[in-house]
């Protein structure tokens, strides 16, 4: 397929735009460019083929099943499309006078109030981007608030070990010292070592409720007791909300800042590098920390400042409200014990097909299998067996995390997957299995199906081509 710039001839385009009907404003000369920009050049027609080739190449979950662990790659309703692209939220600025764009507003109080009885918090900002920048907004909250109150002596973030890999980066970022908790071999935090490493110098603990691992943490009273009675605060990753929500909430179970993934949880699309919202809610003693904005109110003298452009990404809070209104208080709560009866109904069926849970008994919404002893047994890794499933149309699982659990595919079908799916999804991956013991060597060829096979990913991550190189002259 050639890219777009091979496409690109001088002088074909595709705009045709309105003759100047307001005075020219023309930047002043140090802000212009020395020269044009490099941008191809091509006819619409092109255009529209060069991207529908693109999206063919690519796997998306209304292309099939798409059990990506801890990601919620769930299919999401048209409805929260159809509210996003309504002109009153689409065909606005946000420099607008805020008496001009009530309904805008209107929209963000009603999601923090929503979202607020959904986590069990007080208040909420809705200018973090994504799940990450979320994160981030959460320890600078953290820090403020000890800060404030003369103690900076708090410099640990507390991280189990299973966590997701953006806890430790966004505890660093924010001028945090790391330091990991291990999981007991039941893969839960091990509170002996949880009270060895709290003391005078804790700042808080990052956790996600469900795990990582997919279990429920189920001495979550006694751990965020724990670390209150250190002096630090307890911090609720979203990611794992899915399985939970409408049933228990963080804030019930002694958890003072919580992000959430509007992009996986309340049905907005997401991979590919976005659009993403991470709100953060906050318990009543941090609300006036949180950053300020026109439409979200707050922004107090001991606010940490904005930490996003004017009020984020507005429309995926659109599409988060719709989902939440569409559904009301049962629906949420049927989304979740679905979720997690789907991922129950999965697992059972791939260790009754010979596959190895990584912790036995039931799980919350997702799973992690161990191929461990498969690769001991055959040599098939489960980077083949996630290659092989590639050519039977599903999208892999999360592949080798967490780290704690050797050769791991982490599976979560989410709610919206009907059983007929999960079975063939369990009948592919059974037939893997099979091939695995009677032929391995096939499978370390896999995909041959696909429009590209197996890559050399050593030098792919080594000697990465990120750039297009023009030709010369």
């Amino acid at each position: 397929m050639k890219l777009i710039f091979e496409r690109s001839r001088p002088g074909r385009g595709n705009d045709i735009l309105p003759p100047l009907d307001v005075p020219a404003a023309p930047l002043p000369e140090e802000y212009r460019r020395k020269a044009p920009p490099r941008l191809p050049e091509i006819g619409e027609s092109d255009l529209s083929r060069h991207y529908q080739a693109l999206s063919r190449r690519a796997f998306g979950v209304c292309d099939g099943f798409y059990p990506l662990g801890s990601c919620t790659m769930k299919y999401n309703p048209k409805l929260g499309e159809e509210m996003a692209s309504l002109p009153g939220f689409t065909g606005i600025h946000p420099l607008q006078p805020i008496q001009t764009i009530l309904g805008c507003q209107k929209v963000i109080t009603q999601a923090e109030y929503l979202l607020c009885e959904v986590t069990g918090m007080d208040a909420m900002t809705f200018q973090p981007a994504a799940g990450a920048h979320g994160e981030f907004t959460g320890l600078l909250l953290i820090k403020a608030y000890h800060h404030s109150r003369g103690d900076t002596g708090r410099t640990v973030i507390l991280v189990p070990d299973s966590a997701h890999g953006t806890n430790p980066a966004s505890a660093a970022m924010a001028g945090f010292t790391v330091k990991n908790i291990p999981s007991t071999p039941e893969g839960l935090v091990d509170l002996e070592a949880l009270k060895a490493a709290c003391g005078p110098d804790t700042a808080g603990l990052m956790l996600t409720n469900p795990n990582t691992v997919g279990l429920f943490e189920r001495d979550i009273l006694d751990i965020t007791a724990i670390v209150h009675e250190a002096g630090g605060l307890v911090y609720y990753d979203g990611a794992n909300l899915n399985a939970i929500m409408g049933v228990a909430r963080p804030g019930d179970m002694g958890f003072d800042v919580c992000h959430l993934n509007l992009h996986k949880t309340f049905a907005t699309p997401h991979g590919g590098g976005g659009p993403g919202s991470g709100p953060v809610g906050v318990k009543e003693f941090l609300i006036p920390f949180l950053p300020g904005s026109a439409l979200g109110g707050y922004g107090g003298e001991q606010s940490i400042g904005q930490v996003r452009a004017f009020h984020a990404n507005f429309l995926v809070v659109v599409r988060a409200l719709a989902y939440l209104l569409r559904l009301g208080n049962a629906g949420i709560a049927e989304a979740a014990h679905t979720a997690v009866l789907n991922a129950n109904y999965l697992k059972q069926k791939l260790e009754e097909a010979g596959y190895t849970a990584a912790f036995p008994g039931l799980c919350m919404h997702e799973f992690v299998l161990t191929l461990e002893g498969l690769k001991k047994e055959t040599g098939v890794s489960a980077l083949d067996a996630a290659k092989a499933m590639l050519d039977a149309g599903i999208h892999p699982p999360t592949m080798y995390f967490p780290l704690i659990v050797h050769e791991a595919l982490m599976f979560e079908p989410t709610e919206t997957e009907t059983p007929d799916t999960l079975d063939e999804a369990a009948a592919v991956l059974a037939e893997i299995l099979r091939r695995a013991k009677e032929n391995p060597e096939a499978l370390h060829a896999a995909p041959v199906t696909t429009v590209i096979g197996r890559p050399d990913e050593t030098a792919a991550a080594r000697r990465p081509v990120v750039r297009y190189a023009f030709p010369e002259g």
